[in-house]
């Protein structure tokens, strides 16, 4: 029996665009490419294809070759392997499977893969795990995955060969190709940590790391050479673990094991136990194609209110609301620029703003990505509050603040401001900062910043809240001379940090008149809690709630696998003391996107299926509340 010597395996799943090395420690008595699954026959079964001894057997490392192109491109040749992972169906698999040679056969070159995908495209023939099979095909490479295709012939010799794979951990040591593991059986033996689910309900794909979910580098370390190190590390602690379909917008979603619904989600943050497949490219990416079923652990939990410790007298929030656009305002004007495409959509996507802004409880709730169609009857600011005030309790009001003039700015969103009419009223008028205002401060690409003050009714004490939304980094602004400098901060990092400044310097001009120094700011600043943005008006005196009350590792946004802060809730140096709590409530960034409002790829089913009018995944940002006990 062949087992497998000590051996010490480390290799990577990463994205093909990073480089990447592999290391392997054998500490066995010979020098044998160790690093591959092993199996044998229980009773040396015997080989039961056909004799022919003109044909040629070509080994599998041979179709790999030593880089990421078979040198063998194109030649039609027979392997006999064993067949380590099925993906036949032609509806719901890869149609194909993949072969591994025997361990007799390997060569001692760590840098040939010992396994092959053989693309059969529904030839006839079924096979399964544990199969010794002889393939007739040609060589291709498709989409970067070295393949056996065009298939002529396929025979199964013996059956019910052991296998035992590879063993590799997360993080891995350093980045290389996978060539030598492409169509190789893995086992990962730890515990995982989904860290993305995007790609969940698209592609059936999640995104795992070790000791926990990954945070964006600029979130807990300073831009330049630290984010930079920590980025790398990240890219070497991540791997895709995919459903083994190859096609788009699968129903059902088998990720978690029951079953994706809206009533049994997969959460970033929850664990994954058990992986065990096939190492395969696809999309760009290396990424394991699961022959046992992985294990789904909710460690994670909904929670279904604010987890707030303390209670204090006046609560205030900030809400990214994704779009809200309600058409015409009458039931018609779809699609949308930028947010529903149908009035049903729109229902959907209302239901669970509402759902979640009514949860909340909150006094005051500024606004971010809210239509930017003016405040008459049928804007979607009018909806929004009259939606409010439909599910309201008895005796709770919420209205809005206009800032007198028929628009904030010239984008398509704007940022907004509701209030509770029972336990705040607005003071004098709203101010608003642009470019008419501070040159610095460029509302072509920044939304313009929108503060009010309130006094709140039970005790006369006065706050004044500052709502933001600066410009994101999905953009460049390299035509403003504020290029993406590498550092970890993104696109437009000087165009946010103009802003910054700017609206430090206006605030201390009291822009309101409320002659109180009792400032929030509020929203998303689209920078992450190390960056320049967030360092500068902390260096004015003003403090980081959420950090505060809930630490460096907190967040509002997931991108790309990576937690962070984008959403911020910032106190003046006298406001602060008056604050008893701060959070981030977990309903929207570590939800898969499929759960959200949007009909589009998705089955009769799914529609239903996938969707409550819950406050889970309502927006993509996360709503951050702040808990006060304002003085006089």
């Amino acid at each position: 029996m062949i087992t497998i010597k000590n051996i010490a395996l480390i290799c990577v799943l990463i994205p093909l665009s990073t480089q990447v090395f592999a290391h392997s420690e054998i500490n066995g008595p010979e020098n044998r490419k160790e690093h591959h699954s092993y199996y044998h026959h229980k009773d040396k079964v015997d080989q039961q294809c056909t004799a022919n001894p003109d044909l040629v057997i070509t080994k599998i490392h041979a179709i790999q070759g030593q880089t990421d192109t078979s040198p063998l491109l194109g030649q039609t040749l027979t392997a006999e392997a064993v067949v380590v992972g099925d993906f036949q169906d032609t509806q719901t698999g890869l149609s194909g499977f993949f072969l591994q040679e025997e361990y007799s056969d390997t060569d001692d070159d760590e840098l040939t893969s010992e396994g092959v995908f053989v693309f059969d495209n529904d030839f006839g023939v079924s096979v399964s795990i544990g199969d010794i099979v002889r393939v007739t095909g040609d060589v291709a490479e498709f989409r970067g995955l070295t393949e056996i295709t065009a298939v002529s012939a396929i025979e199964v010799c013996a059956t019910d060969a052991d296998i035992h794979p590879v063993v590799v951990k997360l993080p891995f040591e350093s980045l290389v190709e996978l060539e030598r593991f492409e169509g190789m059986l893995v086992h990962l033996p730890q515990k995982l940590t989904v860290t993305e689910n995007f790609g969940l309900g698209r592609f059936g794909e999640v995104v795992v790391s070790s000791h926990g979910r990954l945070f964006t580098p600029t979130n807990v370390v300073s831009p330049g050479p630290d984010a930079i190190a920590l980025q790398a590390e990240n890219n070497l602690n991540r791997l895709i673990i995919d459903d083994g379909n190859a096609a788009q917008n699968p129903d059902p979603i088998i990720y978690p094991g029951t079953g994706l619904s809206a009533f049994n989600t997969l959460r970033s943050g929850d664990i994954v136990k058990h992986v065990t497949g096939v190492v395969s490219f696809t999309a760009r990416n290396y990424r394991i194609h699961p022959t046992l079923e992985p294990q789904f652990i909710s460690h994670n939990p909904r929670p279904l209110t604010p987890e707030l410790s303390v209670r204090g007298t006046l609560r205030v929030a900030s809400f990214n609301v994704l779009n809200y656009f309600n058409g015409d305002g009458l039931g018609g004007g779809f699609p949308t620029p930028r947010g529903a495409d149908t009035a049903t959509e729109f229902t959907r996507q209302r239901n669970k703003i509402i759902t979640a802004m009514s949860t909340i409880e909150a006094d005051i709730i500024g606004l971010m990505e809210i239509e930017n169609d003016g405040f008459d009857a049928n804007s979607a600011i009018q909806d929004l509050v009259r939606g409010l005030n439909a599910v309201a309790p008895v005796g709770t009001r919420y209205g809005f603040i206009h800032p007198g003039r028929a628009s904030i700015g010239t984008d398509a969103i704007t940022v907004g401001l509701i209030y509770r009419k029972e336990t705040v009223q607005p003071e004098g008028v709203a101010a608003i900062l642009d470019s008419s205002v501070d040159a610095r401060f460029n509302d072509q690409k920044n939304r313009p910043t929108l503060a009010q003050t309130f006094s709140e009714i039970a005790t006369g004490a006065k706050l004044t809240v500052v709502v933001n939304h600066l410009k994101s980094k999905g953009s460049s602004c390299t035509d403003i001379g504020d290029p993406n400098t590498g550092d970890g901060q993104g696109n437009c990092n000087l165009t946010r940090s103009s802003a910054a400044e700017a609206l430090m310097d206006w605030l201390v001009t009291d822009p309101t008149g409320s002659n109180d120094d009792d400032y929030l700011v509020i929203g998303d600043l689209n920078s992450y809690a190390k960056e320049d943005p967030l360092s500068i008006i902390l260096s004015r005196d003003f403090s980081n709630l959420v950090t505060r009350f809930e630490g460096k590792k907190s967040w509002s946004f997931n991108f790309r696998g990576q937690a962070g802060s984008l959403d911020h809730a910032l106190a003046s140096h006298e406001l602060v003391a008056q604050v008893v709590d701060t959070t981030n409530w977990h309903i929207n960034a570590d939800e898969p996107r499929v759960l959200d409002y949007n009909e589009e790829f998705k089955s009769v089913n799914q529609l239903s299926a996938l969707y409550n009018n819950d406050a889970f995944r309502a927006s993509d940002h996360e709503p951050v509340i702040v808990e006060l006990e304002l003085k006089r």
